[in-house]
């Protein structure tokens, strides 16, 4: 199964590839909008500052070609900045427009009284499944790998999974063809592959 990763010159894309490949798919990087547009099956990653990326992913005309595939109904997942971009608004290093999928903010972790608790958020973390039940999560995966500093806000009830650090904030949303995650699952070995070959999987 042939799987578009989205190359906007700003995402750990050999490691989602490799990923990929090992979950039993066939990944093909491009930055080519016609090629996304017309992909099978879409995974947009993502490493660094979401108000960058998005501005990557405009300049380089991407932005239409997600939207047309979104609204095509292919399958499609992002990875912790990948999930970011999806949002209305990004407060990350100024405000900025993001793709407008999902009604919310990316705002700063918050790590409340908790002096304990460390920005940014790095390494192995237990998420807590939420009330909606999601296809591409499994039941018995509760540990992933994260490495961010903000986090989404408001996910107007898309939410399938939550993570405690500091105040909870959602981790991974899911709705019509869209799942994306805070965390890593490409870095989060075993449970990450897992998820994987459930997107592959997937049939929204």
């Amino acid at each position: 199964m042939k799987v578009t990763v989205v190359d906007y010159g700003a995402g750990n894309i050999g490691s989602v590839a490799n990923a990929l490949w090992r979950a039993g798919g066939e990944p093909v990087v491009t930055s080519d909008p016609d090629r996304v547009r017309s992909a099978e099956r879409i995974v947009l990653p993502g490493v660094g500052a979401a108000g960058a990326a998005i501005k990557a992913i405009r300049a380089g005309g991407l932005d239409q070609a997600l939207d047309s595939a979104r609204k095509a109904g292919r399958p499609f997942m992002g990875i912790c900045v990948g999930m970011q971009v999806l949002a209305d608004e990004l407060l990350e290093f100024g405000n900025h427009r993001g793709l407008g999928w999902v009604r919310g903010i990316v705002a700063a972790i918050d790590p409340g009284e908790n002096k304990s608790v460390r920005v940014p958020h790095i390494g192995w973390s237990e998420i807590d499944l939420g009330a909606k039940r999601s296809s591409v999560l499994g039941s018995r995966d509760r540990y992933f790998y994260f490495c961010h500093s903000f986090r989404l806000v408001r996910d107007e009830g898309i939410a399938v999974a939550t993570v405690a650090h500091g105040e909870p904030y959602t981790c991974a949303i899911e709705f019509d063809n869209v799942f994306a995650c805070q965390f890593h699952p490409e870095k989060s070995q075993i449970a990450g592959q897992r998820l994987i070959e459930r997107f592959l999987a997937w049939k929204p």
